[in-house]
């Protein structure tokens, strides 16, 4: 996400320079496969490590920019200024690599660290951060960067600019509306690089394809968006969502998302990915490119593929095929997007390992498994495991069905340390990182698992905001152990830090399962969501959700007292007696200054507004929690 395209412009002429570019790298590099000019006789692999920023209230700090200008090195800023990557330099697969791995990046973890605290922020690895809100999915912490305006230009106007909906189904359903490509900036991940060859690719790639559901499984650690609980690796829906560009069709016309697993095999060549994606996707983002790509390779020079570069970005395969042109030769890799940041450093390392031994493993014995399974099967395994994470089920390669825990304990864990002894990998790394993917399996406590334990174990105490800035502060601090996260104790609601941290703005307590009428249904409908679920205002919205009025508990007595009189309405509409413009608030209101709004307007309760639409209220009721710690706290002081 950080490759720069300073005077980028989306204009038909520099659009249609801009593939003209495009189509001449492709055509230069499969002259260059052809000719197998690629780097060839060394494996080596590669980290993205991406991260949140959090405040000490465990909310996203959008600090990305202050962090930055105090470091030197691999580091770069990501969409959201609460976002941030460091990039570890590629190593060979010899020796203890894997060991050598982690130590680099607890360096340079430890460097944001230091920087973060600089400026009152802390760092966390997690899929999607759990005190996340949807307010801070605002324009207002995108990264002031050329490239993330044009990337949400481009996705805004995809579309016709029309807002996207986002849905979601799990033990929770989420259902909403975003305008722009922050909700891209919910996910981090730890994306693994492996260095291939020409000549391999097709066997490689396809196998790192057969064994993304059962890595998946072990490594899932994103239950949890906007407070409510979905998958067991939610960054799979909501990546593909929140940049998808697809509009709804009368037809049946297949259109491919650009997050996506892929539709087939690779046959032969690396080149088959990117045909694909050109024929596929129009060019979303350009630049100005001046490399003659043929020339290059005429005078003997190495092209960088400017243009393809920049394409293969904006098409986000959970498996991408990469080009790059550095130590003086062009060389393939295949980057693995799926694996979610976290939850410990130690547990990264090992989804690495298991990761590219099983590629390795699986190409070793197998070769192109093209041939031994359904695309569509794999594929499937793929959104089973982001579903269900170690409870899915899988068709395996030898056409049996298999659970994924005793997929991965009986057959994959001995292929991929079948895969990486042949490498030059010293066997004790082997050991210790695949024996904290035994762990995780035969525990079934992966990341997600860690976090709904959490959870559940804190149902009764606080709010949700406390919880789950529980389990961001308890996530944080054990992240500073080398303590894989299988082994992690559940976090407990002391954990959030007090209520101070988690009632600074409406959204972290509002209720958002309301109980509302129509302004023409009859006032005993109001009487009776009144009396049986005990509630003292019922809002009234129309078809569209926008509110249009509030019925308080006084107004139906009101009525009630008035329908003695022998000539009034026998069944009277909730307009009759409704408020048409209550005091309202939105959703990232400061805590008090919704205290003093209600004080200043004498209301008991305020809706929570965003965008016109009805998306909470909050009430006296939830400030009990408040007056109860203020009066302890005042107690303890007295005493």
């Amino acid at each position: 996400m950080a490759r720069d395209i300073s005077g980028a412009s989306s204009s038909g002429e520099a659009t249609r320079r801009f593939t003209r570019a495009l189509l001449r790298d492709l055509q230069a590099l499969e002259r260059m496969v052809e000719r197998n000019m690629f780097e060839a006789g060394v494996r080596r692999m590669g980290i993205e490590q991406e991260m949140f920023f959090v405040n000490r209230g465990w909310h996203p700090a959008p600090v990305a920019l202050e962090v930055l200008a105090q470091l030197d090195g691999p580091f770069t800023t990501e969409l959201a200024l609460f976002n941030f990557e460091a990039n570890v330099e590629p190593l060979v697969l010899e020796g203890p690599c894997f060991t050598a791995l982690e130590r680099r990046i607890d360096e340079l973890l430890a460097e944001v660290r230091r920087a973060a605290l600089t400026v009152g922020a802390e760092v966390i690895l997690t899929g999607i951060l759990p005190t996340l809100t949807k307010s801070d999915m605002s324009l207002d912490n995108i990264t002031p960067r050329a490239r993330y305006y044009a990337l949400n230009h481009a996705l805004s106007h995809s579309d016709g600019g029309e807002p996207r909906r986002l849905r979601i189904e799990g033990a929770d359903e989420l259902f909403i509306q975003h305008d722009s490509v922050m909700l891209e900036a919910c996910n981090t991940s730890c994306q693994v690089h492996l260095q291939v060859e020409p000549s391999e690719f097709a066997k490689m790639y396809n196998a790192a394809q057969l064994v993304a559901g059962p890595v998946l499984a072990a490594a899932v650690n994103s239950p949890v968006l906007f407070g409510k609980q979905l998958w067991s690796e939610t960054r799979i829906a909501l990546f593909q969502q929140a940049v998808d560009t697809r509009k709804g069709m009368v037809h049946l016309r297949d259109l491919s998302p650009r997050v996506r697993f892929g539709d087939r095999w690779v046959e032969e060549s690396v080149t088959e990915l990117f045909e694909e994606d050109i024929a596929h996707f129009r060019v979303l983002l350009t630049r100005d490119v001046e490399e003659d790509p043929i020339q290059v390779l005429r005078d003997g020079g190495i092209p960088q593929l400017h243009a393809l570069q920049m394409n293969n970005s904006t098409v986000y395969r959970w498996n991408r095929p990469c080009y790059g042109a550095g130590n003086g030769k062009p060389h393939l890799r295949i980057e693995c997007r799926f694996i979610p940041a976290g939850p410990s450093v130690a547990d990264e390392v090992a989804n690495a390992a298991f990761w590219i031994g099983l590629v390795l493993g699986v190409a070793g014995r197998y070769g192109n498994v093209a041939r031994s399974i359904d695309f569509e099967e794999v594929k499937t395994n793929f959104l089973a495991a982001a579903h269900s994470g170690l409870k899915a089920g899988f068709r395996w390669i030898d056409g049996e069905t298999y659970s994924a825990k005793d997929l991965i304990l009986r057959e994959l864990l001995p292929l991929a340390r079948e895969g990486l002894a042949g490498t030059a990998v010293d066997p004790s790394d082997i050991d210790e990182y695949l024996s904290i993917i035994q762990g995780r399996t035969e525990t079934e406590n992966t990341g997600s698992r860690w976090i709904l334990r959490s959870l559940s174990g804190m149902k009764d105490r606080g709010s949700r905001a406390e919880r789950l800035a529980a389990v961001t502060a308890a996530t944080v601090a054990r992240q500073k152990t080398r303590i894989p996260g299988h082994l992690w104790e559940p976090a407990s609601i002391r954990d959030a830090g007090g209520w101070r941290l988690n009632y600074v703005r409406v959204e972290q307590f509002m209720t958002t399962s309301l109980f509302t009428v129509h302004e023409d249904e009859l006032v005993s409908m109001v009487a009776f969501l009144m009396d049986r679920k005990q509630i003292r205002h019922v809002l009234v919205e129309d078809d569209l959700h926008n509110l249009v009025g509030m019925v308080s508990y006084r107004s139906v007595l009101r009525l009630m007292a008035d329908s003695f009189d022998s000539s009034a309405d026998a069944a009277p509409p909730v307009s009759l007696i409704m408020e048409r413009d209550p005091v309202k608030v939105g959703p990232e209101t400061a805590t008090l200054e919704a205290i003093d709004l209600m004080r200043h307007h004498k209301v008991s309760c305020l809706p929570v507004v965003s965008d016109g639409k009805l998306v909470g209220i909050v009430s006296e009721r939830d400030f009990l929690v408040v007056a109860y710690e203020l009066l302890q706290e005042k107690l303890a002081r007295d005493a």
